[in-house]
């Protein structure tokens, strides 16, 4: 399964939510769809350093915050900050024993360019 992090028109999320569950329903495991309302918006969220939290993550597997910040050579209180924000974006899962990991194959960031008619 991969996310997918987008920018998207109003009205995307709910054609891509009604994709998931169609999908769902004939046993495909659906993508997690994460959209945006601008680049802007997108990139405040998903900034380099957490882009790199989540590649590292993905490197060093399940591990604990502490362990991820290690791994990072990041300050711990701002990779905790960065985790904290990337499991509430839903790219990061977090396991009773305190564990981080990221649930995901691939994330891939889709920006459409604006064309000119």
């Amino acid at each position: 399964m991969k996310a997918i992090v987008e920018v998207a028109k109003p009205g995307a999320a709910l054609r891509a939510a009604r994709q998931q569950i169609a999908g769902s329903r004939r046993g495909q495991s659906p993508d997690y769809r994460l959209s945006f309302e601008s680049a802007r918006t997108l990139f405040s969220e998903l900034t380099p350093a957490r882009v790199e939290l989540l590649d590292t993550l993905c490197r060093v597997g399940p591990c604990s915050v502490h362990a991820l910040a290690k791994a990072a050579e990041r300050n711990y209180s701002n990779a905790h900050a960065d985790v904290a924000r990337l499991e509430a974006l839903g790219l990061v899962e977090r396991s009773e024993e305190a564990q981080v990991s990221v649930p995901f194959d691939s994330v891939e960031i889709v920006v459409p360019l604006a064309r000119v008619a």
